[in-house]
């Protein structure tokens, strides 16, 4: 910073005023007042004259006090109509003598805030040569100004000095920096170094600083510093704390630290400023350790005040830290602060932040002294919690305190807790709220009511506020374009991005975000790179916002080894960023990946999220692996997580689908709170596992409780009705579906009734629902009718569905296998041949069936006929053994599950390396005592394998779990949960 004078300096060339701001010349002043006290003088005689009496007697004379002091006795009362009044009679010759009262009545008008009642003192001064010649009046007059947020009045008198002292240079800085007019206290600062030979003192520079801290002006801030020590100030604890503070806004923190370390006195508004830097930063771990260091200082100076109390608890708030927010509400009862109405605020903002809304509306309930902020941060508390009808009670109830109306705050704080279509009507009374207030003109209002407008699916409503904004700024982009983005239509947030960059306007970091956020829905890979490469040349790499919509747009893009390149770079990975990989891992299909990544990121020491620890369950449930899932589960009641109910569904979900049902069900009726979510996932579990009758009865007993089911709930208990054969149970959930409870059944209920009716040999029926389905039926839907014409030998309906399904989805390998799978078990081996040949011809390649299990925290995989892993032949001499035992009790090998074209003995070989068989042989081989063997499979066991297991179970003695891509298989003492029915 060069600190000389601007073009326009504060002496010769001030800007021009608005007309209705401008106060009224001297010559005006003082033919006005001259007229005025003739009129006053007149009626003060007549009303004080002895002659003059009435029926009550004549007037008390005037106490016997000097008119200076009535003038302060009114002013320290209040009553300035009064005290302008005193003023306005006296004689003109002795407003001099007045001037200490004069300058009370200034200070009383700056106070509160009567702009016009100040310009009328203003003018009496005026009238007066010795009252426009003192420089305590002057100064007063600019500060009141200042105070009644007219800067304009204050830089027309400061203008209009002959002289300036440093206290009136002082009075203009500071008032241009509470005004939050900073360029201009900067560039009167650069005047007065530039333009007088007078010294900034203690006083200037902090307000310097502020301004600079509230432009982020960093290299400005430093000139000052430099002033600061060039005059003798660098070791003024005023100008120190100033100069903390401004390092910390403008983020240089380690700035801050060494000003804080090397001050040569600290007093308690240096620590104060120190952790509010820490603070600002999100550096909360020092700002607490600074806490508690200054807890240690055993002076009585560094008792904590209300400032200490107020800049602790929001780091409470943010970290979610409970217990260190008690222990500061303990401290400030201990030190009778909690009276304080910003201490009491700032305790019920903490305990709404923390989740602890209760403690919050106590603390509320009990405050005798609230203001527009006690009822803002309880609100924002409510609308956090999703408690939207909550916020709006509170925000009327607080229309009918005197005094307090909801303010722009308010309206944000309430916004975005307007998540939906079903908070539309919400969003329009907060709409028609702002406009009856002028609440509109605050650029983060409109903002806010766009993205609620989008979010509840009103984007036509967004667009008009838009439009209705006068000046558009980035940040009004930003909220259309995000709100496009985020919302349904990314090609209109692309479309609107380009208009705002031919507009002139440079995207900022959340621009960019919005753009990568839309490019990711579309998987648009090659805009997204191209997005990739202005990050870099931008410099905008570093803002975690931009790396993990970097991150979501590899991850939908199918690109997980670009996304994990990107992650590995990043230097620091905060929790979101590994939550986002691990559930990306999960997204793509590569669970061992996201538990590995899960592993490492506690190894690194990060503490994993409720997100990533769910993330975890489900990688568990796809994988099967119950050892991981509940070594996971141990982990959440460790940190406290099971009490949150997403993840506890999570819970039973995973032992669900690791095929231990018995503890899903005991997780279910250990949890405090059940939502609907718990009664559904737990009847899917039953329905997966083939327990349709304990599906049927929790369903009843979900009913009972009051639960309304919704067609998540309805899918679950359809499909536990499909694996168990209870074809007239399910037929009557689908019709209460529609009936009941109106609901519209969506391609997943239709696909699961007509999988139902085709595995109990009703294909007509089955056939009839697909055809009256209101939507096009997908291959889901005809590939289940395939495998059941299969099942039932109905080739004439089957190759009807052939061409159906291929025509459909022609490039999908499994719906081939299914064809040729149909002719073979019909033994039409022609049709394999065409069938395969077709496969050929287009590229195809049948995943082969594979199995895996998990022994001692290790997955095992097995492919069907491989033979080469180390235990090969230590596995197929354990089968040869289980074969001759259950060959004893009526064992059959069935061929006829061999489908292909090949002899009795070849097909006998390749039954024998099934890959369940190999999976089971090698779970016995390497466990022992009653544990139960748990088995996987890609594809659907086939029926030689499924008896072959029942007997297997039998002989042994032990629990057989074998979940295939359909369902679960309990075999457990020669029987099956499918009762043969799969």
């Amino acid at each position: 910073m060069v600190l000389t004078a601007p073009n326009s300096t504060l002496i010769d060339s001030p800007p021009p005023l608005p007309p209705h701001r401008h106060p009224q010349t001297s010559v005006t002043i003082r033919a006005q007042l001259k007229q005025q006290q003739k009129s006053n003088r007149a009626v003060a005689s007549l009303s004080v004259s002895p002659s003059v009496s009435s029926s009550h007697g004549s007037l008390p004379p005037p106490p016997p006090t000097s008119l200076p002091q009535r003038l302060a006795s009114l002013c320290a009362h209040g009553s300035l109509d009064e005290a302008l009044h005193l003023l306005l009679v006296a004689e003109p010759a002795g407003l001099p003598l007045l001037a200490d009262g004069v300058g009370l009545l200034l200070q009383a008008c700056g106070a509160r805030g009567d702009l016009e009642l100040g310009r009328r003192v203003h003018g009496v001064v005026a009238s007066s040569e010795d009252l426009m010649s003192n420089p305590v009046l002057t100064t007063r007059l600019l500060t009141m100004y200042f105070a009644c947020r007219s800067p304009s009045d204050a830089r027309r008198v400061f203008d209009a000095l002959p002289r300036r002292n440093l206290f009136q240079w002082n009075a203009m800085i500071s008032g241009y920096a509470r005004n939050e007019l900073f360029v201009e206290a900067v560039d009167a600062f650069s005047l007065l170094m530039s333009a007088t030979e007078l010294r900034p003192d203690n006083f200037t520079l902090p307000c310097v600083l502020k301004s600079c801290a509230g432009l982020s002006n960093m290299s400005t801030g430093e000139a000052v510093h430099g002033v600061a020590v060039k005059l003798g100030l660098g070791s003024d604890t005023f100008v120190n704390n100033s100069l903390i503070s401004m390092y910390g806004k403008c983020g240089y923190v380690d700035e801050a630290a060494h000003m804080f370390d090397t001050m040569p006195e600290r007093n308690l508004v240096s620590w104060n400023t120190m952790m509010s830097a820490f603070s600002d930063n999100a550096l909360l771990q020092d700002g607490f350790d600074l806490f508690k260091e200054m807890l240690s200082v055993d002076e009585e100076s560094m008792r904590p005040d209300d400032a200490t109390v107020v800049t602790v608890l929001p780091m409470c708030a943010v970290d979610g830290w409970l217990e260190m927010g008690i222990v500061v509400h303990g401290m400030s009862v201990k030190l009778d602060l909690d009276h304080e109405l910003r201490v009491s605020n700032a305790l019920v903002d903490m305990y709404a932040k923390c989740g602890c809304l209760s403690d919050a509306q106590c603390l509320f309930g009990h405050n005798q002294q609230r203001n527009v902020v006690s009822w803002n941060a309880l609100i924002g508390g409510v609308a956090r919690n999703g408690d939207v009808d909550g916020a709006f009670d509170l925000m009327r109830e607080m229309q009918s305190e005197e005094g307090i109306k909801a303010n722009e705050v308010t309206v944000l704080n309430v916004l975005p807790a307007c998540l939906g279509p079903s908070e539309l009507q919400h969003v329009k009374e907060l709409h028609a709220y702002a406009i009856r207030n002028g609440l509109q003109t605050n650029d983060l209002v409109p903002n806010a009511l766009m993205a609620a407008y989008a979010k509840c699916g009103l984007l036509d409503s967004a667009d008009n506020i838009f439009k209705d904004v006068e000046i558009k700024t980035v940040s009004a982009w930003n909220a259309l374009i995000g709100g496009y983005a985020q919302n349904g239509d990314p090609n209109k947030a692309i479309e609107l991005f380009l208009q705002m960059s031919s507009s002139g306007l440079e995207p900022d970091w959340f621009s960019v975000g919005s753009l990568l956020l839309a490019c990711a829905h579309l998987r648009g890979l090659l805009n997204g790179r191209s997005l990739h490469g202005y990050v870099l040349r931008n410099g905008l790499e570093r803002d975690s916002f931009i790396l993990i919509s970097l991150l979501s747009l590899y991850i939908q893009c199918g690109r997980s080894q670009e996304a994990r390149l990107l992650f590995d770079a990043m230097e620091d990975k905060d929790s979101v960023s590994w939550n986002a990989l691990i559930a990306g891992y999960l997204q793509n299909g590569l669970t061992q990946e996201s538990l590995q990544l899960f592993r490492q990121m506690q190894h690194e020491g990060c503490e994993p999220s409720i997100i990533a620890t769910t993330s975890v369950f489900m990688a568990c449930a796809e994988l099967s692996a119950l050892p991981l899932g509940q070594e996971a589960h141990c982990y959440a009641l460790k940190v406290g997580f099971t009490a949150d109910t997403f993840l506890g569904s999570s819970i039973i979900d995973m032992y669900a689908k690791c095929g231990s049902i018995e503890h899903a069900r005991t997780f279910f009726d250990n949890l405090k709170d059940k939502d609907a979510v718990s009664w559904t996932v737990m009847i899917t579990g039953y329905g997966i596992n083939g327990f349709g009758g304990e599906a049927i009865d929790l369903y009843n007993e979900m009913e009972g409780h009051g639960l309304k089911p919704d067609a998540f709930t309805y899918l679950g208990i359809l499909m536990a009705c499909n694996h168990a054969g209870l074809v007239k149970e399910g037929l009557r959930y689908f019709e209460d579906m529609k009936n009941k409870h109106g609901l519209e059944p969506k391609l997943e209920h239709y696909a699961c009734v007509a999988d139902m009716l085709g595995r109990v040999g009703k294909l007509a029926e089955a056939a009839r629902i697909i055809e009256d389905m209101p939507e096009e039926p997908d291959g889901r839907i005809w590939s289940a009718l395939l495998a059941a014409c299969r099942t039932h030998g109905d080739i004439c309906l089957g190759e009807r569905v052939i061409e159906k399904l291929l025509e459909l989805e022609p490039d999908k390998a499994e719906h081939y296998v299914l064809a040729s799978n149909l002719y073979a078990s019909s033994g039409r081996w022609d049709g394999v041949r065409r069938i395969r040949n077709r496969m050929k011809e287009i590229g195809l390649q049948k995943d082969p069936g594979f199995s895996w299990i998990d022994v001692g925290g290790r997955v095992f995989n097995f492919v069907s006929g491989d033979n080469r892993l180390p235990e090969s032949e230590e596995i197929h001499r354990m089968w040869c053994s289980l074969e001759e035992k259950i060959r004893g009790i009526g064992y059959v090998p069935d061929t006829s599950s061999v489908l292909h074209e090949k002899g009795e003995e070849e097909k006998l070989k390749m039954l024998r390396g099934h890959s369940e068989k190999q999976a089971i042989s090698f779970g016995l081989l390497k466990t022992s005592g009653n544990k139960k063997i748990r088995v996987c499979k890609n594809i659907r066991i086939c029926r030689d394998c499924h008896n072959a297991a029942k007997l297997v179970s039998k002989v042994v003695g032990r629990e057989i779990i074998v979940r295939d891509n359909k369902r679960f298989h309990h075999f457990r003492d020669g029987w099956c949960s499918c009762g043969d029915f799969w």
